[in-house]
């Protein structure tokens, strides 16, 4: 084989890799995006599951009134306490998961060309892998955002504890990103950013489900047709409301863990898991699971939905800035 043959070898495998890397990166920008887009739009679902997690005693009322007494304490604001942490959160998670399942995702279509497979297509146990790779990788690097927004959205005003009934309360500022931060690691350490990190990593089962079942879904419609925005909000819907039920006893836990050190001793998990059952029973595990598989029906709808728009929208701008470059 020619050198000259041999150079062009090299740089069409070097502009296959760079495609692919462009590819990856419109995935997780597309994903960070679709994430802010559907938290900004679903956030006060997420403070009433997580307040319900946390406060028990206050679980055994309705969503409603759970919205109302908010609203009279905090103000509407209250509804959205952590949001900007979340909204940083999200981005974060949702361009390190969709970065890491799109680089497995191509490793994994790569090897089925290799073999000769009739489709490149995930198979369940491929989804669930590339789930699991990428679920690992953004607990360990996102874990410390989510435990300060759990503080954040479990922050109670000072007025609801001290205020007289006809009177008016002292409100107390709400604290900051920052400065909850800084609170955490003054009392607490740098350990208590990684507090909640076992069941969050036993939770990567949650997308696991939630991507296995969308990717299924999503290669049934494919045989008939293109999938459009509008099948991936259903499939997304559908994917998260059985991945979340089926884990949400561990996302109670996880909430429990990252504010403990605030209502008591640290606990390990099974530790965990026993005292909500012996203390409120099974029920206890479940609380709050109404705005919560609500809140990430919605969230999953509308991010399959908008990455997918995105995707496209970032795809076109591409073309259109290479045909410039031509």
């Amino acid at each position: 084989m020619s050198a000259s043959r041999i150079d062009e070898q090299k740089k069409s495998v070097a502009a296959a890799a760079a495609a692919q890397q462009s590819d990856n990166i419109a995935h997780a920008l597309a994903g960070a995006g679709g994430g802010i887009l559907s938290m900004a739009l679903t956030y006060p679902l997420v403070t009433l599951s997580t307040r319900a997690q946390v406060e028990s005693k206050r679980a055994q009322s309705s969503t409603l009134d759970a919205v109302r007494r908010i609203v009279q304490r905090e103000g509407v604001a209250g509804l959205y306490s952590g949001l900007e942490s979340a909204l940083f959160g999200i981005s974060v998670t949702n361009f390190v998961y969709y970065y890491w399942y799109e680089w497995t995702r191509a490793a994994f279509e790569k090897a089925a060309v290799r073999a000769g497979r009739a489709s490149k297509k995930l198979t369940t146990v491929e989804s669930m892998i590339a789930g699991a790779i990428a679920g690992s990788a953004t607990v360990l690097i996102t874990n410390p955002i989510w435990v300060i927004n759990t503080r954040m959205t479990a922050c109670k005003s000072e007025s609801d504890e001290q205020g007289l009934p006809g009177g008016q309360a002292k409100k107390k500022a709400r604290p900051s990103t920052i400065s909850t931060l800084i609170e955490l690691l003054r009392q607490e350490g740098p350990k208590a950013l990684f507090a909640g990190v076992l069941p969050a990593l036993i939770l990567v089962i949650n997308p696991i489900l939630q991507y296995s079942i969308f990717e299924q879904l999503k290669n049934i419609v494919e045989r008939r047709r293109r999938v459009t925005p509008k099948d991936a909000f259903y499939l997304g819907a559908l994917g998260k409301i059985m991945a979340t039920s089926i884990t949400y006893p561990y996302i109670t836990v996880k909430s429990r863990m990252h504010v403990a050190s605030k209502d008591g001793p640290k606990e390990s998990l099974n530790g965990s898991l026993k005292r909500i059952i012996q203390e409120e029973g099974v029920v206890g595990l479940y609380r709050g699971i109404a705005p919560k598989v609500t809140q990430s029906a919605i969230t999953a709808a509308f991010l399959f939905a908008f990455k997918d728009i995105l995707y496209d929208m970032m795809v076109s701008a591409r073309g259109r800035a290479r045909a410039i470059k031509k």
